[in-house]
């Protein structure tokens, strides 16, 4: 392998993956003035320096449901037991272990308001999970399409206004699915660079019919492509979660503000008493105090705030066990 650390070439092909997942490696050679060869070379050693992978992710808002966040406090014993078992569920998102391995935070997309409740119901019953807390997502500020890559500046504007795929529409009405978008977006949920040749399989169609759908699904919003990699091989280790407690008339402009600070790689509204949720990344735990007390302090409507950090993120977005 060339090097632990990825070099100005490897942060480039990452942030232009970040912003089209699917984009050939043609196009990306061309845009960045190198080979094609190079291009898939360095993403064939980045998925295993950083353990990239480009998937495909349903924006649940586009499809008029709601993504919830679950806090679990257990006892130490269960933390990893618990996490894993929640992991393997494919109505779950995301999935980490937090605060001194007694508190497991698990993103949810129920596909109805009984999966929610049914799973409610059992985690309350389950021994060694001594709390449930569930927090809807109101409004996310940054997350989801805009991945953190997008901050990194690897990129020149020209580049990424080259490699820039085209704009999604407005939100409107909720997208319907027939069972050909649900097949189109299960195989993208595990490898958002599947070829057509694969696509077609899972949905009997023609490629000229699999590639309208396609289109269709990332011009709706439905489907975005996000990245997910090792961000320690990145410099940032430390991955820190926020609880804020924010003036109602404050919330927007904090919220707003969280999107810009390069640390943040997802902020939204919640409910509950703390009332915007926001995932940080950091090089260490003294970053973590500097961003708190030169940038969070400096922001007005500000009341409270409960800081966590993780432990260990047994699943990002689509289930692989953490390593």
């Amino acid at each position: 392998m060339h090097s632990q650390v990825p070099d100005a070439l490897d942060l480039k092909l990452l942030q232009a993956l970040q912003l089209d997942g699917r984009a050939p490696f043609n196009r990306i050679a061309d845009v960045l003035g190198v080979s094609d060869q190079t291009v898939a070379r360095r993403f064939r050693r980045l998925r295993t320096a950083v353990r990239l992978r480009v998937l495909g992710i349903t924006d649940e808002s586009r499809l008029g449901r709601s993504t919830w966040l679950l806090r679990l406090r257990c006892t130490p014993d269960a933390a990893e037991q618990l996490a894993g078992a929640l992991a393997r569920r494919p109505d779950t998102a995301h999935v980490s272990v937090i605060s001194g391995g007694t508190e497991v935070m698990c993103a949810m997309k129920p596909r109805t308001r009984q999966t929610k409740g049914l799973l409610l119901d059992r985690l309350q019953r389950t021994p060694r999970v001594t709390s449930v807390s569930a927090h809807c997502l109101l409004h996310h500020f940054y997350g989801g399409p805009a991945g953190w890559l997008s901050k990194i500046n690897a990129l020149s504007p020209e580049e990424q206004t080259a490699l820039s795929p085209p704009a999604v529409e407005p939100a409107g009405a909720p997208v319907a699915l027939d069972d050909a978008d649900e097949a189109l977006l299960d195989v993208l949920s595990r490898d958002g660079r599947a070829p057509l040749t694969e696509l077609q399989a899972s949905t009997n169609l023609p490629e000229s019919a699999v590639r309208r759908r396609l289109d269709r699904l990332r011009s709706t919003g439905v489907l975005y492509l996000d990245v997910q990699f090792n961000h320690e091989r990145l410099g940032h280790g430390v991955v820190a979660m926020l609880w804020l407690t924010v003036a109602p008339a404050s919330l927007a402009d904090v919220g707003h503000t969280l999107a810009t600070h390069p640390e943040v790689r997802f902020a939204a509204a919640t409910t509950g008493q703390a009332n915007i949720v926001a995932a940080t990344l950091h090089p260490s735990t003294g970053d973590v105090y500097t961003y708190l007390s030169d940038k969070i302090g400096a922001l007005d409507g500000v009341r409270s705030i409960e800081t966590a950090l993780t432990l260990r993120e047994v699943k990002q977005l689509t289930y692989e066990p953490a390593r």
